[in-house]
């Protein structure tokens, strides 16, 4: 007996940092099909399939602006998704301002969606002419990246939203944690407002 309850221990043990282990995020795009009984998302990926992401009361819910490269100033916080090119530098894909009262949010620097894709959050420490653009210093606790914002670079800024924008024809960026249940649950959504698309 004592043998056995010892093993199931083990057992027991070997099994509780699987199930320790948080939900893997996913990334979520597409086109909003139906929301029903204010939980459940439908959404039709550009594939064509079809997901369902439920959305608890916490889920936070957000929208773009479009601005411009004049609209950033320094000190400003910004987001920039970047891959980089093989003049060793980081090109923006995008780049995100933040209001104020969300400067903080995920600063750093960090892989992001693509092996070659990089995230930065800091503050602008500097803003300066290139010849592919304009540089953005953006600095960080613990460090510093320069990035390069060319022509093509997608600039907005960051505006709350609610679920008032969940709507039949509206495009969706979704994080979402995707369960051992198979079922996605949104962290977080950017959706489409005043005809302005999410970010990729």
């Amino acid at each position: 007996m004592k043998m056995v309850l010892v093993a199931a221990a083990v057992l027991s043990l070997a099994w509780a940092p699987a199930w320790a282990q948080p939900a893997p995020s996913v990334k979520i795009t597409g086109v909003i099909t139906g929301f029903f009984k204010d939980t459940e998302l439908e959404v039709r990926r550009p594939n064509g399939d079809v997901v369902t992401v439920m959305v608890p009361v916490t889920t936070r819910i957000g929208a773009v602006a479009n601005r411009t490269l004049a609209d950033i100033k320094p000190g400003d916080f910004v987001g920039s998704a970047a891959a980089a090119g093989a003049d060793g530098k980081l090109h923006a894909l995008e780049v995100h301002i933040f209001p104020e009262q969300m400067r903080g949010t995920g600063e750093g620097h960090r892989p992001w969606d693509e092996p070659s894709q990089t995230m930065t959050n800091g503050a602008v420490d500097g803003i300066a002419a290139a010849a592919s653009g304009t540089e953005l210093k953006v600095k960080y606790a613990g460090g510093e990246q320069t990035i390069d914002v060319g022509p093509t670079a997608r600039i907005v800024a960051l505006v709350p939203g609610d679920r008032s924008l969940l709507v039949v024809g509206a495009a969706v960026t979704i994080r979402a944690a995707h369960g051992l249940d198979d079922i996605y649950t949104a962290t977080n959504i950017q959706a489409e407002k005043d005809g302005v698309k999410p970010l990729s």
